[in-house]
Order: structure tokens, then C-alpha cells, then sequence
């Protein structure tokens, strides 16, 4: 069983109805708030290019190949979503992530989340490409919920 993903492992994974096994589309994008992960956006396969949300309560299960649900009731319609998002409407990834303190901690890409609950436990920070190639991406392992504002993220690092 993992505990700890990524979401760049979840995005475009297959999201698969198990009471047909149809897929319905892929996944685009994750919706959090809160320091938590509230649903996806899922890319839906058909002649317009439709964006559907999928509730993190929906979920069955989250595997290596695919994220599968009850039926394609599941998915909704909704295109106002009140949370932010990793890429798409209130995008977080690509903002400047600092420390109570008033530091800078590098730029978002990429979150992590106990995959059973949904609960964001850290955050991959890069300094920038020429720093990510030679000392790789940081991750900062997070005490709470990060405020996630407009323009910065300011989080709580764990200390050890």
C-alpha cells in the first residue's frame, strides 16, 4: 500500500469506472485547499475537450496505472471551483514558497499527499534549473496546512 504520492505520478493516470470498466477520461489537475487535496480534474474523452470535477471522497483507489470510481456519476460538471489548483484555474505551482520567518524557500512544483486521506504532508521546491540540476529538487516536509495566497505560499517547515 503507498502512503505518499506525488501528484506528478497521478496526472494523466486513466480514471476507470468499475462497474463498466470505461474509462473516462485522465486525469488533468489536482483541487486543494487547506493543506488538503479536495478532487481532481479530469480531462473527459469526447468530441469537446470537457473538464470534470471528481471529488476526493469519490475515489476508490489510486493505483500505478489508473484511478478508479464507482460509475461516471461521479464526475460533475462543476467548472466553479472554489479551491486552487496545481496548474489550471488559481494555479499554486510556479509561486514563490517562503518560511514564517519571511524566507524564501524556492518555487512550488509539485506536492506531496498521503494518498488514503488526502492530506498534503510536503511540497517539491525548485531554485531554479542550473540548482536543480546540480543539487536536484528540495522537499520541504510541512508541520500544518500552507496559507496559500496569491502571489506566495508560506509554510511551516518540519524541523529535524
Amino acid at each position: 500500500m503507498r502512503v505518499l504520492r506525488t501528484f506528478g505520478l497521478v496526472k494523466g493516470l486513466p480514471v476507470i469506472a468499475e462497474n463498466n470498466g470505461k474509462k473516462l477520461g485522465t486525469v488533468a489537475d489536482l483541487c486543494l485547499a487547506e493543506g488538503e487535496v479536495y478532487g481532481l480534474i479530469v480531462n473527459k474523452q469526447n468530441f469537446f475537450k470537457q473538464k470534470l470535477y471528481l471529488d476526493y471522497g469519490k475515489i476508490l483507489s489510486i493505483g500505478p496505472d489508473g484511478v478508479m470510481i464507482s460509475s461516471e456519476v461521479a464526475l460533475e460538471k462543476r467548472l466553479d471551483n472554489p479551491f486552487h489548483t496545481l496548474s489550471h484555474q488559481s494555479p499554486i505551482a510556479g509561486k514563490m514558497v517562503m518560511n514564517r520567518e519571511g524566507e524564501s524557500l524556492g518555487i512550488l512544483n509539485d506536492v506531496y499527499f498521503k494518498e488514503e486521506l488526502g492530506t498534503i504532508v510536503g511540497y517539491e521546491i525548485s531554485d531554479g534549473f542550473f540548482s536543480d540540476l546540480q543539487d536536484g529538487k528540495k522537499i520541504i516536509k510541512a508541520v500544518g496546512p500552507a496559507k496559500l495566497g496569491k502571489d506566495t505560499i508560506i509554510v511551516t517547515p518540519e524541523t529535524t
